[in-house]
């Protein structure tokens, strides 16, 4: 997680590095591990399992919850509860961590990449409805591509950087055609659209713990539903399809995917402190904004009236035609400085591991990844850090308006 000084070999020892984005353990940690250690509680079964899922439930707005070893093995249960088949199709967003569309692939399926919308950086709503309305066959049963001649099954968004996608749009038009909405909020924790906790529109919704999101696990993930059936056929699923509690009985394949009592037990001191988490989020991007707000060629991320975003990863948009640098360059300026910061993903839509998918244009996707990069946003990051990276940025830009 933390800047290596191999990644930035000018970087004098003497200067201190700031990180792009590390865990904050200041709780009851060390607490609940050492319970389960003493205990002898580590593995898959444990109450900390069980009082973890009940915890995210709770914030996610749900009545189920089931914890995973990670947020993709979360994203592929999903998928097979929604009914996804192999050659089906799921309209995915194309500016996301790889993830929820290796899991539509590991099901068989297709991913149909949504271009973002240019103000929250989000997946488009209205293309979304374009393509079910205007690039699709409906017969009363089934949707079908009309280019593909696939069934489309899902509609997959991803909440990216903390901010909500506008869901109502979406969710409207999943019900016209019956599509499963499967809610990717792995990085949405905490957040909120139009008042609800993400996680609670969709017909099931993921969370991931790894190291640098909002609270960690170290790894770990969870699937949420309001869905008793599903609900029991991901915990089945994700315990190795086991039929039987004393005989070793499997009537289907299942998955090695629970999330162990030591893990959960991590999990539930995170829980505790999110609340505070998403303060101190929110408290340093209200820092960058009112700081950087004036700089010449730096587009903020701005909040929606309907969201109430954890600014997980603060993330601003370089102009190289107003400022005197793109965004690489400016990524290994700060690195040169002791600051670590990462562009946006590759859109998956250009992605090699991804070349045999329908490929749409996602100009929005496209521009936001060659524009993007996140800067130092660790909950436990300093003022006098934070300075120190403004500092730097101002330095290297040069002027502001």
């Amino acid at each position: 997680m933390s800047l290596t000084r191999e990644l930035i070999p000018s970087v004098s020892p003497e200067v201190e590095l700031v990180p792009l984005i590390v865990p904050e353990i200041r709780g009851n940690e060390w607490k609940y591990i050492k319970e389960c250690l003493d205990t002898n509680w580590v593995s898959s079964v444990g109450s900390y399992v069980d009082r973890f899922e009940q915890m995210v439930a709770e914030r996610a707005g749900t009545k189920y919850a089931v914890a995973t070893v990670n947020g993709t093995s979360a994203l592929h249960i999903s998928l097979i509860l929604a009914g996804v088949q192999a050659d089906d199709e799921v309209l995915v967003s194309s500016l996301t961590f790889i993830a929820p569309v290796n899991a539509i692939r590991y099901v068989g399926a297709w991913p149909v990449f949504i271009d973002a919308e240019p103000a929250h950086w989000q997946i488009d709503p209205v293309r979304v409805v374009e393509f079910l309305e205007s690039g699709c066959n409906w017969d009363g049963e089934s949707l079908r591509n009309k280019k593909t001649g696939r069934r489309v099954r899902a509609i997959l968004p991803v909440h990216i950087l903390g901010h909500p996608a506008d869901l109502d749009p979406i969710i409207e038009i999943a019900s016209k055609y019956s599509l499963p909405v499967i809610e990717d909020a792995t990085e949405g924790l905490g957040a909120t659209y139009r008042g609800k906790s993400l996680g609670s529109f969709g017909d099931v919704a993921c969370f991931s713990f790894n190291g640098n999101k909002i609270i960690t696990t170290g790894g770990g993930g969870m699937l949420v539903t309001n869905n008793a059936e599903w609900a029991a056929r991901a915990k089945y699923l994700t315990t190795q399809a086991k039929d039987d509690s004393i005989e070793y009985v499997h009537n289907a394949v299942g998955y090695n995917y629970r999330l162990t009592n030591l893990l959960a037990a991590m999990g539930c001191a995170q829980m505790e402190q999110l609340d505070a988490f998403v303060q101190a989020k929110r408290q340093i991007a209200k820092r960058y904004e009112e700081s950087l707000v004036n700089l010449v060629g730096i587009r903020l991320p701005r909040e929606a009236d309907w969201a109430f975003s954890t600014f997980w990863m603060y993330t601003v948009l370089v102009d190289e035609k107003e400022a005197p640098m793109n965004s690489r360059e400016l990524l290994r300026g700060l690195a040169a400085a002791g600051i670590q910061t990462r562009p946006l993903w590759q859109p998956i839509h250009r992605s090699k591991a991804h070349s045999s998918s329908h490929d749409a244009p996602c100009p929005n996707a496209d521009e936001l990844y060659a524009k993007g990069i996140s800067l130092p946003c660790s909950v436990g990051l300093t003022p006098s850090s934070q300075c120190r990276v403004i500092e730097t940025l101002v330095k290297l830009l040069g002027r502001s308006v």
